[in-house]
């Protein structure tokens, strides 16, 4: 998954409407955001091996601390008690908190049986990538979704709201699709997804210039 996961995102912005979703982004996508820094510590492991799915070229060696069921728990427990922390919004803290382990939810769908409940125990997938028109239906839809219902809450207060939404949002979806449908990904894929970083504040800078449509004295935090 990649879109869907911006798709809960967006969604979760409905649910905790004082949160940025900047945060919601941070927390939809810790686990791929994660996975580079781990690659790079040696503590995970990926190999490129093109026609393993129909979708993705890559075989997840080892990514137990990351994208494990448990390990995405503890770091929704640690990532909601730290906005708690800073925020004292117990709401925010809550969903902030539940979004992470969605991740998982949706690699279970997606992935081959590669998705561990615990580090080092047996991985588990339906294996939807080996679809590849189930595949793009089920992203689309989730991300298309998502952004409906934001769009429903919340409302551009000037242009910039306007563009940096809209720009993150096609710039999400031409690296959807130039990573399915272009060649397999180069031996520094690790550096390369550490982009994903760029989500958090992009998605910052477009929740800021938005508000609620329902009360627009309402301040984003």
């Amino acid at each position: 998954m990649f879109l869907g996961h911006f798709g809960v995102a967006f969604t979760a912005k409905k649910a905790a409407p004082k949160t940025s979703l900047g945060t919601l982004v941070l927390a939809a996508q810790l686990a791929d955001m994660l996975w580079p820094i781990f690659l790079l510590l040696g503590w995970e492991k990926v190999r490129i091996a093109p026609g393993i799915t129909r979708v993705t070229p890559l075989d997840f060696v080892s990514y137990l601390w990351s994208h494990s069921l448990v390990a995405q728990i503890g770091w929704a427990i640690l990532l909601g008690a730290a906005y708690f922390a800073i925020r004292r919004d117990g709401r925010g803290a809550a969903v902030v908190g539940a979004c992470v382990p969605t991740h998982w939810l949706l690699d279970y769908i997606a992935h081959r049986p590669d998705m561990p409940l615990v580090p080092g125990g047996t991985g588990y997938g339906l294996g939807m990538w080996n679809s590849l028109p189930l595949t793009l239906a089920a992203e689309l839809a989730l991300f298309g979704f998502g952004l409906l219902v934001y769009l429903s809450g919340q409302r551009a207060i000037d242009r910039t709201g306007q563009f940096a939404l809209w720009s993150l949002v096609i710039v999400l979806v031409v690296i959807y699709f130039a990573s399915t449908f272009g060649p397999p990904p180069p031996n520094v894929l690790a550096l390369s997804a550490l982009a994903i970083w760029l989500t958090v504040p992009w998605a910052a800078w477009a929740d800021r210039h938005r508000m609620p449509r329902a009360n627009a004295g309402r301040t984003v935090t």
